[in-house]
């Protein structure tokens, strides 16, 4: 078999050389039969008739042997590949319309799913990723338990200690280190992990080793790891770096590994790894959580066999510990699932939207096609004429169609670069947005869309257009073309269709993203600055001196010139962040059934300044407060204090942790989306407290609208109170608001453009196709004109025939808009999926295309000089 694809492909590319084996072969046998013929007493003359008699003549022998060999195909192929590609380039035109028509429709549907596959299908970058469990702790009998919670240190190790069913459990959390080599301390993302991290991750370092274990016993010899960003950027790839330490503040690392460019976990920023000890007194307090749990199943254990062990596991445990574990269970939920949240539903969206575009381009080249093979009709006619099958022509067009779809698919994948550049742009927040590359699976996939795409618009226009002028070779009449024209209306109108549906997915999602911008959030972002300056988790062991260094800090921040106010806040008001707390007043009757839950923000004095969150009633936050308090929003006090003060009230956490587990109520401020732009305002306290964390976010008002030149001015004044500290994330507060949206502006964006390039598809298409009948009915409008025909008249002929066509495709395109719909329910804020204004504007719009994609080819029928038609025919 290998020896015949040889030979076959040394036929194809080497055809002299076969031809001439062949010919001297043949020679071979002829004069060996003649020399018989000699031999038994034949002349020469006699030998020579009988051979010939006995072979037939040469050329039937060659053919022969063609096909037996394979050559006469592709020999029939290499010469419709040369003739389709002379026919193509006399139409430079149509060509150069139809492959960038075809890139466009190729590179947008290879960008997005070039995204999808990095994003979605691919497992993530571990070793068997899909043994690898999200794993947390929540109270079922909580009012609205917590999307993640966090897990104590002694909690995980028992679970390592007693579940089965896993591998491993480990976990990690983050703070921040500054790096102090350079003018400006320098922030850098440190994960503190627990024993096994790098064991459950599966992946080793490139240089050096993991952590052992004495350096994750508590008091054991200080060790780091770092990214393979860092080595380079801060060590210059040095090989001998075991030899290097990470200066933290004043104190000397040792660097015992690098991990590989390709690990990034926790998240992309870390680039130090330190090991935390589970038998450090501080890791004891079984109420102190702060891990971010992960774990890795068994071979052949499910999802729901581990889930099933870690809470008979924390059965046990809340057995032995009632105080802390009997309220509590466990849930998993796979890796790739937390990680990603939302966005693949969002990117399957995209995805569908652009293979709707893909069919709008394949119908709009098929229409092209059927226009231009009817116009070959003597040329398709005379190779009838001459013996051709229907077949023959049939592969001739497809070839053709081929080679348009393999052009296009190499412009194609040059814009599927440039595509997912701009995805990478405007989804950079998202997840694993950045592993969006060039690789073979886009160049596979665009080969791929290029064969699907030729025989989608390929093989229609060369079935009926073989089928229409085999009956009639010979024939010049256009009534042959009816057929074909009514099949041309067909695509125009899916075309028509699908631009409905794509224009109204992108006209819900547009008005949803200007329900959200236009929302009003309860507070005034503008003007305000906000960073965060480096601190790590070990400050909390002295809560008293961590709370005087913010203090501090935010003292002098009010004291510079420019500054307005100044705050500390737990988390970016108005950016997503689930907080929740179940709460007790102290007052309320002990019989009260009544459940108090409340979304929890942790603030700073002067943080309702910051904002412009209006003060109701009594009084802010005050940072010499004799004992802990709290301000509660209207809607809180509406809910639970309704007729009459929330002021003076005390209220206490119900599962107590580290930080503001009771305090009184001095305070009514207005409501805030405190939870996100596409939240409603809740039942919210703010517990006073400075710090929060270590880390907290700060925000600053300033006088000016310079907030460029403030950024500078705060770098400058926080170096002067914490020379040994960076600051990092200096961004102003809209900007954090405006990136919340990412997803949000993604779809909408995305989705956007691809209506508007199928509407102008559709638009070039019912042009077009106007425009080819037109021109194959110049004889029929001559002769009506010359018959006293108005003008007027014959305008109002094709037009309506557009508007026609671009009904049909609406009253279809409405009804894949209803299921399209239903894709976007969950992704709309503020509109129904069926929303009535975005259904009527739709339509409106695409009948003002449709009439104006008429409107010239009618008014060329109507200028048709009746007298030079006449005679032309």
């Amino acid at each position: 078999m290998l020896s015949d694809l040889r030979y076959r492909l040394r036929a194809f590319f080497r055809r002299n050389h076969v031809e001439r084996d062949l010919d001297e072969e043949l020679r071979f046998h002829l004069e060996r039969q003649k020399d018989k013929y000699l031999a038994s007493g034949m002349s020469p003359t006699e030998a020579t008739r009988r051979v010939r008699l006995d072979f037939g003549t040469t050329d039937s022998i060659k053919d022969q042997c063609r096909d037996a060999w394979g050559i006469r195909a592709l020999d029939e192929t290499r010469r419709n590949v040369r003739y389709a590609l002379r026919t193509l380039a006399k139409r430079p035109g149509f060509t150069t319309v139809a492959v960038v028509t075809l890139g466009l429709g190729i590179g947008a549907n290879s960008a997005v799913f070039s995204a999808l596959n990095a994003v979605v299908l691919r497992p993530l970058p571990f070793p068997d990723a899909h043994q690898l469990l999200s794993i947390d702790q929540y109270e079922p009998d909580a009012a609205r338990p917590l999307s993640r919670t966090y897990v104590a240190p002694a909690r995980l190790e028992d679970w390592q200690r007693m579940a089965s069913a896993f591998q491993g459990i480990t976990g990690s959390y983050l703070d921040d280190l500054s790096e102090t080599s350079g003018e400006f301390p320098e922030r850098i993302s440190r994960a503190w992990v627990a024993p096994r991290f790098f064991e459950v991750c599966g992946v080793a370092p490139v240089i050096g080793r993991i952590f052992t274990g004495a350096e994750e016993r508590f008091g054991g010899p200080p060790a780091v790891m770092v990214s393979e960003r860092l080595w380079r950027r801060r060590f210059g790839s040095d090989g001998n770096i075991r030899a290097r330490a990470l200066r933290i503040g004043l104190r000397l690392v040792p660097i015992v590994g690098v991990m590989p460019a390709t690990f990034a976990f926790p998240n992309a920023s870390v680039d130090v790894w330190s090991p935390s000890p589970p038998d450090a007194p501080y890791a004891q307090n079984r109420r102190a959580t702060w891990f971010t749990t992960i774990g890795r199943l068994r071979p052949g254990v499910t999802i729901a066999q581990g889930m099933d062990d870690l809470n008979r596991v924390q059965t046990n445990l809340g057995q032995q510990y009632p105080a802390t574990d009997a309220k509590l269970a466990v849930r998993v939920t796979p890796l790739k699932t937390v990680t990603l949240g939302s966005v693949p539903q969002s990117l399957w969206m995209l995805f569908a939207a652009v293979s709707l575009l893909l069919l709008v381009v394949c119908t709009n080249i098929a229409s092209l096609l059927l226009a231009r093979n009817a116009e070959r009709r003597r040329e398709i006619s005379i190779r009838y004429s001459l013996g051709a099958s229907r077949a023959s022509v049939v592969r001739q067009l497809l070839t053709e169609a081929f080679i348009l779809a393999l052009i296009g698919s190499a412009l194609g994948i040059a814009i599927a670069v440039a595509g997912f550049e701009a995805i990478r742009t405007l989804g950079a927040d998202l997840p694993r947005m950045m592993e969006v590359r060039l690789d073979w699976t886009l160049v596979l996939y665009s080969l791929t869309c290029a064969i699907a795409t030729s025989i989608l618009f390929g093989l229609v226009p060369a079935t009926r257009t073989a089928r229409s002028f085999a009956s009639a070779a010979s024939s010049q009449r256009r009534t042959q073309t009816i057929a074909i024209n009514r099949l041309q209306w067909t695509l125009v109108g899916t075309q028509v269709a699908l631009s409905v549906t794509l224009l109204f997915g992108a006209g819900l999602l547009i008005r949803s993203f200007d329900r959200l911008m236009h929302v009003s959030l309860g507070f005034d972002p503008s003007r305000v600055m906000t960073f965060r300056m480096t601190g790590n988790w070990s400050e909390t062991t002295d809560m008293g001196a961590l709370r005087r260094r913010v203090v501090a800090t935010l003292d002098a921040l009010r004291a510079t010139p420019g500054i307005a106010a100044a705050a500390s806040s737990m988390a970016v008001p108005g950016a997503p962040f689930q907080f929740d707390t179940e709460l007790r007043i102290v007052e309320a009757p002990t019989e009260s059934n009544q459940k108090i839950t409340a979304r929890k923000r942790i603030v700073s004095s002067s943080y309702f300044d910051a904002l412009r969150i209006p003060l109701i009633a009594g009084t802010d936050c005050a940072t010499d407060a004799p004992e802990r308090t709290a301000l509660v929003n209207r809607a809180f006090e509406g809910l639970y204090f309704a007729g009459r003060t929330a002021i003076g009230s005390h209220v206490q956490e119900i599962t107590s942790g580290p930080v503001a587990a009771s305090a009184t109520i001095i305070g009514v401020v207005g409501d805030a989306r405190e939870q996100g732009l596409n939240e409603p305002s809740a039942a919210t306290i703010y517990w006073c407290n400075s710090a929060p964390n270590p880390t907290p976010l700060f925000l600053v008002r300033t006088h000016s609208e310079n907030l460029a030149g403030i950024g500078d001015t705060i770098r400058r004044r926080a170096h002067e109170i914490e020379p040994g500290r960076a600051v990092y994330e200096l961004i102003p507060l809209d900007q954090r608001l405006a990136d919340t949206l990412t997803e949000n502006r993604l779809r909408t964006v995305l989705l956007g453009s691809f209506a508007v390039t199928a509407i102008a598809l559709a638009a070039v298409g019912l042009y077009g196709t106007l425009s080819y009948i037109v021109n194959i009915r110049r004889r029929e409008i001559g002769l009506r004109i010359a018959m006293g025909a108005l003008r007027r008249t014959t305008v109002m002929l094709f037009l309506r025939q557009g508007l026609a066509v671009t009904a049909v495709g609406c009253t279809a395109g409405l009804w894949l808009s209803v299921a399209m719909a239903q894709g976007l329910t969950g992704m709309l804020y503020g509109v129904t999926s069926l929303d009535a204004s975005t259904f009527a504007t739709v339509l409106v719009l695409v009948i003002a295309i449709g009439a104006l994609a008429s409107i010239w080819p009618a008014v060329r029928a109507a200028r048709v000089d009746p007298i030079q038609v006449l005679r032309e025919e």
